[in-house]
């Protein structure tokens, strides 16, 4: 679908249901390098006050930023709703939008709390379907929640088999049977520019970055500037396909904002302590070419020739200014090769500028 005629066929595993994905146009060009990621507009850590909500986006603009990705997930409609608020005084033709497919909200029965995983959010019941019909569903409550006809590009959420267990098979098959090509089908007819794929990890980006046919993977941990572990497996698949990666969580989820920080965290969950040793290894060196750590973990996703954004969260105006000055902060060469050297990245991590 997005590969190059001399691409290698992508071919599902024997037991999937077959995907035939008509000829679609190019990945769009001009997709913007850095973004927002919304979780944490929905509450994902702390509740997050209306006010600082607006005013981080208010700062995302400011700063230059055109591209916001949410999902119905984040905060249970929460995110969708106020990135919506800003979407209506922005010029909408202006910004691209993500979000995601494969969740679908009901009201909570009355008197009775649904939520689930997020500090605050919406009280809504979430229930899964990866068919048509549930991502007809769910783009429909998207559009409303963020007040507009059309979004940039869906991305198929958390389908991990870790996430689903014994559910994930019959997720798969609603997926490869309908839900895919409902997809493709909004894709050929202009009402998306692009397909994506959320992979939380390694496992299930390997297994599918072979075959699956999307325009794009967004990527939440297998590739950062602390664990390139996708390197050699879906990293290389995606080159191959000429599929894109976006980079959702360039921090680890927290660490690599600040790992002496005792209440970030990796994963979303806690630092396991060699983990945390290498990332301050990683500031040592940072700092001594005098660059914030933060900033080489904005810019190095980004030197991968399948990356095209980084979508860094943020819940304040003052983290949105910090990251982006970070993306923009000048980076010497010999940072990479003294980590390189170091072994405290990937020997094969791609650490020059993709050509033009």
């Amino acid at each position: 679908m997005t590969g190059s005629p001399e691409a290698a066929p992508a071919t599902p595993p024997s037991d999937a249901p077959s995907v035939i994905a008509p000829p679609l146009a190019p990945f769009p060009e001009a997709w913007p390098r850095l973004g927002l990621g919304c979780a944490g507009l929905g509450d994902l850590f702390a509740l997050l006050p209306e006010e600082t909500a607006a005013a981080t986006l208010a700062a995302a603009w400011d700063s230059g930023l055109r591209y916001f990705d949410t999902a119905p997930w984040y905060g249970h409609g929460l995110s969708e709703h106020r990135l919506g608020t800003a979407l209506r005084g922005w010029p909408r033709a202006a910004v691209t939008v993500s979000t995601k497919v494969g969740r679908v909200y009901d009201p909570a029965p009355r008197g009775e709390d649904a939520r689930i995983q997020w500090k605050g959010g919406l009280n809504f019941a979430r229930r899964f379907d990866y068919s048509a019909e549930g991502f007809e569903a769910s783009l429909a409550q998207s559009r409303l929640r963020l007040g507009t006809p059309a979004v940039e590009a869906l991305v198929i959420h958390d389908l991990d088999r870790g996430y689903h267990g014994a559910d994930h098979d019959r997720h798969m098959r609603d997926l490869t049977g309908s839900g895919l090509a409902f997809l493709h089908g909004l894709r050929r007819r202009g009402e998306i520019a692009a397909v994506g794929m959320g992979m939380n990890r390694l496992e299930d980006f390997a297994a599918l970055a072979p075959w699956i046919e999307v325009d794009f993977f967004l990527v939440a941990m297998p590739y950062t500037l602390i664990d390139q572990s996708a390197l050699e497996g879906p990293m290389t698949d995606c080159l191959r396909r000429g599929i894109r990666v976006v980079i959702g969580a360039p921090f680890a989820s927290g660490l690599l904002a600040n790992p002496s920080d005792p209440g970030l965290m990796y994963g979303y969950g806690p630092v396991p302590e060699a983990i945390r040793a290498r990332a301050l290894a990683i500031e040592a060196v940072c700092l001594r070419h005098g660059v914030p750590l933060a900033a080489a973990a904005l810019q190095f996703p980004l030197l991968h020739p399948a990356v095209v954004s980084v979508i860094p969260g943020a819940v304040s105006p003052a983290q949105l200014r910090q990251n982006a000055a970070n993306a923009a902060r000048p980076i010497p060469p010999e940072l990479w090769g003294d980590l390189r050297r170091a072994g405290l990245i990937h020997p094969d991590a791609p650490v020059a500028p993709p050509a033009a």
